[in-house]
């Protein structure tokens, strides 16, 4: 497979009056074009901001990228102008956010939200762009799309409001999708309808899909592959299966406890994680995992892992990973 984005060394801080809030620490990976890659992790782990300093969103000041490359396509994202930058957006690379209330204008119609992304990076005229729009919309199983694109934002349930924002990322055929959490404001039903149709265009566009999220269950529904975020660090990167079936991080051992199972006892309990996360402004010397794992060694409290390879394509940071205790696989 050919590696169509590549992050090196990426770290991006907050510069606050409490203090430098270290949101994304030194995180390394790569992704092959054609994959759809998971990215999990609780709230504040990093996972949101490491896209937003990747598509060059991060509001200066108080953010600031400090340091780290963002080789999409072979070329840096952070070397080029704004200009250059604009054209990625949008057109090689597309993000979908999390409410799509918020990310649509309320007083423009929906076509004209489309068509203007369409006429910025294809081209076409308006005409083509309304054909393009109609098109799109229909692509995401929008029923009468012709009528709807006349139609403002407020006229449209929620799950039909992502899929709008799907048509809008979709509209110039990106190389890379972004999803930041596109299902978390939906119901179940709505939820899995919105992974399935994007599973699809993915097959159907042969497009990369990285796709963040802290639901496990969409993980384990959608990607290929996964890395988890901790205290904006990467921790462990594993194919889906292999991460399910053989957790090595004991945080991710403790997501995947707390996961609710079909083919287990009713009875069985649902462990969670005690304590909470780290204050990113103020990191603990060792690993920021240490203070609430049940495998902590002095170690630990010293000195911060780095990722390492346990297997075939299965990295992990942790002093401890050959005493964490694996869990059945989930189907």
């Amino acid at each position: 497979m050919t590696t169509l984005l590549e992050i090196k060394n990426l770290s991006t801080y907050f510069h606050t009056h409490e203090g430098v809030v270290r949101a994304v620490n030194d995180i390394s990976y790569t992704v092959e074009a054609g994959e759809i890659l998971g990215i999990v992790g609780e709230s504040g782990s990093g996972k949101s901001v490491s896209m937003l300093s990747m598509m060059r969103l991060i509001p200066d000041p108080p953010g600031k990228i400090e340091k780290g490359e963002v080789i999409f396509a072979g070329k840096d994202l952070l070397k080029l102008s704004e200009e250059e930058m604009e054209r990625v957006r949008g057109g090689e690379i597309a993000m979908i956010f999390q409410d799509p209330m918020t990310s649509l204008n309320p007083v423009l119609t929906i076509g004209f939200q489309i068509k203007e992304a369409i006429k910025l990076h294809q081209g076409m005229d308006e005409t083509q762009a309304s054909q393009r729009a109609i098109q799109l919309l229909e692509m995401v199983g929008i029923p009468n799309a012709a009528d709807r694109i006349k139609d403002y934002p407020h006229q449209f349930s929620g799950g039909m409001r992502q899929r709008v924002m799907i048509a809008m990322g979709l509209s110039c055929t990106p190389d890379l999708l972004i999803a930041d959490e596109p299902t978390t404001a939906l119901d179940v039903t709505i939820q899995a309808q919105i992974v399935d149709l994007i599973k699809d265009l993915q097959k159907k566009l042969e497009m990369t899909v990285i796709w963040i999220t802290h639901d496990l269950g969409v993980v384990a529904r959608i990607a290929q592959r996964v890395l988890v975020m901790y205290a904006g660090r990467v921790i462990e990167d594993a194919p889906v299966k292999e991460l399910f079936a053989n957790p090595k991080h004991p945080y991710t051992l403790g997501l995947l406890r707390s996961l609710p199972r079909l083919d287990e006892d009713e009875d069985t309990e649902l462990l969670s994680i005690p304590g909470a996360p780290p204050n990113l402004v103020n990191l603990p010397p060792g690993c920021p995992f240490a203070p609430r794992c049940e495998y902590v060694s002095e170690h630990c409290l010293q000195e911060n892992p780095e990722l390492e390879k346990v297997g075939d394509r299965h990295q992990v940071a942790c002093w401890e990973k050959e005493n964490t205790r694996s869990v059945p696989h989930v189907r």
